[in-house]
């Protein structure tokens, strides 16, 4: 079916106020955040803005009966092409859908539809003491309903998990039109076993199986403490050892994360008055909970870390902790302004490694940017063994480009030799597919044949995951 035809008919279906046809609006929805997307952007034939499950159910019947490819966006933040129709079709905007169906605090539960903002929603929640855990450096701007397709998690993922782990069940709209409900129908229950685990499967599904247009999450009673301990290290593979110390003391913080050298230097550069300590690396402990133990850990995790580290400060004080947790917040700022002519590309930034490989990751990213060139800044979240690297470059200058995509090759490559994964949080989109195989083996079949259940005539966000 020719473009004009589909915006037509989709204007028949939903309404003018609901589908996006002019071509500059379709040219924003071409790209993500992702270096690809800016490399080959995906121009779709049409954008719908659905305001219900019926407008999705209209949609999709129209689009399997014709056998247009669908993509379901969120606020397109994502940095692996995954929110991008690269080979055309529609995309179904959700981000404008943000009801807060229910928050049940009884039952220590919220209902929301995909568009709601990560943090209006723990804003909502903060009036019943409650609060839903993963919490990505995007909250002010990334959808529940892309938490779930990509299983977010973010900076407290070592002590509260990923977005899996929070979804109790969900409404998703089918290839065809049909309607399921995950984790029982009418269920209101936090535990649940009944039936293959439909909800577990949709989560990370990045938008292949179905459309995800409401969610049931659970909530945690809100901390009522918290502090951050700051170490200063010399020597590189002290930092992961110390974490290791820390995990070994019985102490499981709420977030740790790490800044290396290249990290270090770019937020002095960005922000001087910042002024963070010359070293190798630098760690961020983060402790949450009632106000004794929170005291207690601090107090034991500035006493381990002083065991390697040249420096370590612990601070209960707002003011205090704020400035302590500057430098982490301002690293992925800052950069992208570590070379003037410069700009940061996000083509696979969020490898995970083991714990006790994470020094070796790190260092064996430092040789391949001399190797090609390049400047990279890492940091991220260590507690996990997710690590973020940040390529800068003139994205302007072909031969850079060439050079930096190389450079993203080695560096997945080198994930999976280290015996860790492509991707920790961000998920696979586009950018990261052609690892599945070597990443999953003959599993990706059965990936493949899950897919062909769900979605037979191979619609719906076609060119993703593998």
């Amino acid at each position: 079916m020719e473009n004009a035809e589909i915006k037509k008919e989709l204007v028949k279906i939903l309404g003018k106020d609901k589908v996006l046809v002019d071509d500059l609006d379709l040219m924003y929805y071409s790209y993500d955040s992702s270096f690809l997307t800016k490399l080959e952007p995906g121009n779709p034939s049409a954008v719908v803005l659905p305001r219900s499950t019926e407008d999705v159910q209209k949609v999709m019947r129209f689009a399997f009966e014709n056998s247009i490819n669908v993509v379901p966006r969120g606020a397109g933040t994502g940095e692996t092409g995954g929110c991008v129709a690269l080979k055309g079709g529609i995309i179904l905007d959700l981000s404008n859908w943000d009801e807060i169906v229910e928050i049940d605090a009884s039952n220590m539960q919220v209902i929301v539809r995909p568009g709601v903002i990560h943090a209006r929603l723990n804003k909502e929640l903060a009036a019943f003491n409650l609060f839903f855990p993963p919490d990505p450096g995007s909250s002010q701007m990334c959808t529940i309903g892309g938490m779930v397709a990509n299983n977010a998690s973010g900076l407290r993922a070592v002590k509260y998990g990923c977005t899996e782990q929070y979804i109790l069940g969900l409404e998703v709209v089918l290839s065809n039109g049909d309607v399921i409900y995950t984790g029982g129908k009418k269920a209101r229950v936090i535990k649940n076993v009944s039936g293959l685990n439909l909800t577990k499967l949709m989560v990370g599904s990045e938008g292949v199986l179905g459309i995800i247009t409401r969610i049931r999450l659970r909530c945690w009673p809100k901390p009522k403490a918290r502090g951050i301990a700051m170490a200063v290290f010399d020597h590189l593979d002290d930092a992961p050892a110390t974490v290791l110390d820390v995990y070994q003391a019985g102490i499981l913080p709420s977030g740790i994360e790490i800044l290396d050298s290249s990290a270090i230097g770019a937020v002095n550069q960005f922000k001087p008055e910042i002024n963070l300590p010359e070293a190798e690396a630098i760690l961020l402990f983060e402790v949450d909970g009632n106000p004794p133990s929170v005291e207690y850990e601090g107090k034991m995790i500035a006493e381990i870390a002083g065991r390697r580290a040249r420096n370590v400060e612990w601070a209960t004080d707002p003011q205090r902790m704020t400035q302590l947790w500057e430098g982490r917040s301002v690293t992925a700022t800052a950069a992208a302004r570590v070379r003037p002519d410069g700009s940061r590309v996000f083509a696979g930034e969020d490898i995970s490694v083991p714990l006790s490989r994470v020094a070796d990751t790190l260092r064996s990213i430092r040789a391949l940017g001399e190797k090609y060139g390049i400047k990279v800044v890492n940091y991220g979240h260590i507690g996990d063994g997710n690590v973020h690297t940040a390529p800068v470059i003139n994205p302007e200058n072909p031969e850079e480009v060439e050079r930096v995509l190389k450079l993203v090759d080695e560096i997945h490559l080198l994930a999976i030799e280290l015996q860790g994964s492509t991707t920790g949080e961000h998920g696979v989109g586009a950018v990261r597919r052609k690892y599945a195989e070597l990443e999953h083996g003959l599993a990706v079949d059965y990936m493949k044949g899950i897919k062909k259940v769900f979605d037979p005539k191979g619609i719906m966000n076609p060119e993703k995951l593998f």
